[in-house]
């Protein structure tokens, strides 16, 4: 398939909004491609190369695509990056300067998608000495054979800086009316995706096999499943309501959610983004080569660091340490932790995601033995209000955040935002206190003391319906001396000369950074603001929402991608709640 055609389409997917017409050019482009092209096509319209549990990235910054477009064009490095500050785009850029220096040249050999593809995967999986001249080698050779409009969406390929607006649900809706004939299969494409989290697989399987292969699509240890992710409420009474008066209570702890499978000997760990990190928690992989009975197994849990000498919860901070990539037998030693389960997915042949609750939480049961290392969450019965909150104050005074409500008649809906499960923090009763996990997308210089180092960063949340991050508070708060001296490293391969497109702020930071890095904040309330943009006219026309007195809590969540901070949807819905607490005090 010629890589001008996928371009076309990409050109028209930027020029459209609504999802309709999104999903209509998405599905003109999967009757195009050809079968054996279409898990290429899908992974590079998501922006990557593999699904995400294989860890395969491109990894070129800013100033190595720079320098591939100042050798590409011929222009001198300053004017290429004056044409990058002018547009905010390295795609816009490109296709200018290449124009430019063109002057209209033809192309004897058309790119293929094929080409494209397998030089992209080439780059990204060259490592060692050198491989930093290879990859920008390689990038300028693909961008020498390009159109100047193909080199500009390779140039945002390449850095990972796509952005065509395309959630992979879109892309399910375009391969059901594309390839199975009709949009209300869509749910059987979606269950394939949520089961296997490869979604070039899935659509490649639809068009090989039809809606036959998509129904036969099972759970496979191995490969990790999309995980179930929890609504909030307000009150016990409230959740009790909505599950119909009966519910099991398990302790929200304070640690990095994984999935674990299990397939004889081999054990494979997968984060809540569904990367693989293994290697960071050999012990967890030994707790459950010993403790877990069965040859097939995927398990949920909770990775929490403890004390080893009383068997208490300790911190998140401390469980951060477990992040370093030296010295892992020293850290694991320095830093123990325990594995508490608290699902089963697949156990033996059985696949547990369509039962319910409480019969997985039996096989839980069942399949664990249980110890100071591998145990499973504390659980209870009940539908009495009361006994919620004595056994919220039970699970925080162990080391706990709060409580996980759970509908005991509730099968495990992969990959979706229900309330089969239901999250209830102390913070709820309050005052605004609970964690909100958001974005960093500048830096302000500091003074005074913190003169030499950045003394507050800009803080966006996800717009999830338009893929953006738009500011909402800025903190200054919170940081240690320490977090002063590191967050800087941290944050420099994400240093942009311009702001980001996907950001959108009307405070204009001292250095921009692009979306990755996600901190925890608390703060005492949220507020309407004309200055932040996030959640703008949701409340009340011409104003946004921000956070009064934020504070960093000093947890870094680096198991989270920017798509998993808390979204603009949350935040508005955590405002409402605020204002309804408020108006329903006595006296009011």
């Amino acid at each position: 398939m010629k890589y001008s055609l996928v371009v076309e389409s990409y050109e028209k997917l930027e020029g459209h909004t609504g999802r309709l017409a999104i999903t209509e050019v998405l599905a003109g482009l999967l009757k195009e491609t050809p079968k054996q092209d279409l898990e290429m096509l899908v992974y590079l319209t998501q922006g990557k190369l593999r699904p995400d549990y294989e860890g395969i990235e491109l990894g070129i910054a800013e100033k190595y695509a720079l320098r591939v477009l100042h050798t590409a064009s011929g222009k001198s490095i300053e004017q290429v990056k004056r044409a990058y500050v002018d547009s905010g785009d390295i795609g816009t850029a490109a296709e200018r300067l290449l124009d430019e220096s063109r002057q209209g040249a033809l192309f004897t050999e058309a790119l293929t998608l094929k080409r494209v593809y397998d030089t992209l995967m080439d780059i990204a999986r060259m490592s060692g000495e050198g491989s930093t001249d290879s990859k920008l080698k390689e990038l300028v050779n693909l961008i020498g054979d390009a159109s100047s409009k193909e080199a500009k969406y390779i140039l945002r390929t390449a850095m990972g800086v796509l952005r065509l607006g395309v959630a992979d649900y879109t892309i399910l809706d375009a391969c059901a009316v594309a390839l199975l004939g009709e949009k209300a299969h869509r749910k059987s494409l979606e269950r394939a995706y949520n089961v296997t989290s490869d979604l070039g697989y899935v659509v490649r399987l639809a068009a090989e096999e039809g809606l036959d292969g998509i129904r036969h699509v099972k759970v496979q240890v191995g490969k990790p499943i999309r995980p179930m992710l929890a609504e909030r409420l307000p009150t016990a009474e409230e959740i009790l309501e909505k599950m119909g008066g009966d519910v099991v209570m398990e302790y929200k702890l304070d640690g990095e959610r994984a999935q674990v499978h299990k397939m004889g000997d081999r054990v494979e760990i997968f984060s809540r983004r569904l990367e693989l990190i293994t290697p960071t928690y050999p012990d967890v992989v030994k707790y459950t080569k010993e403790y877990v009975n069965g040859k097939k197994v995927i398990l949920e849990g909770e990775v929490v660091a403890v004390n080893i000498e009383t068997g208490e919860y300790l911190p998140f901070q401390e469980l951060m340490h477990r992040r370093r990539k030296h010295d892992v037998e020293e850290t694991m030693k320095r830093y123990p932790v325990a594995v508490n389960f608290f699902d089963v997915m697949f156990s033996d042949g059985r696949d547990f995601t369509q039962q319910p609750y409480s019969a997985r939480r039996k096989e839980l049961e069942r399949i664990i033995e249980q110890n100071e290392f591998a145990r499973l969450v504390p659980a209870k019965r009940t539908s009495d209000p009361k006994e919620v909150e004595r056994f919220m104050e039970e699970a925080i005074s162990q080391g706990g955040e709060g409580l996980m409500l759970k509908d005991p008649r509730a099968t495990y809906n992969a990959g979706a935002r229900g309330f089969g499960w239901i999250k209830l923090k102390r913070e709820y009763r309050s005052e605004l206190t609970d964690t909100i996990d958001l974005v960093i997308v500048g830096g302000i210089h500091g003074r005074g003391r913190r003169a030499g180092v950045f003394g507050a960063y800009l803080l966006a949340a996800y717009d999830e319906k338009r893929g953006a991050y738009p500011t909402i508070t800025k903190v200054g708060t919170g940081f240690s001396d320490e977090d002063l001296r590191r967050f800087p490293k941290l944050l420099k391969p994400y240093e942009s000369e311009v702001k980001p497109p996907d950001v959108e702020s009307i405070l204009v930071p001292d250095v921009w950074y692009r979306p990755k890095v996600v901190i925890e904040t608390i703060a005492s309330e949220i507020t309407l603001s004309p200055i932040y943009p996030a959640g703008l006219n949701s409340i009340r026309e011409g104003s946004g929402l921000a956070l009064r007195f934020p504070k960093f809590t000093g947890k870094l969540r680096d198991e989270k991608g920017p798509e998993d901070a808390t979204t603009v949807k949350e935040v508005v819905e955590m405002y409402s709640l605020q204002l309804k607490k408020i108006q329903s005090k006595p006296g009011d």
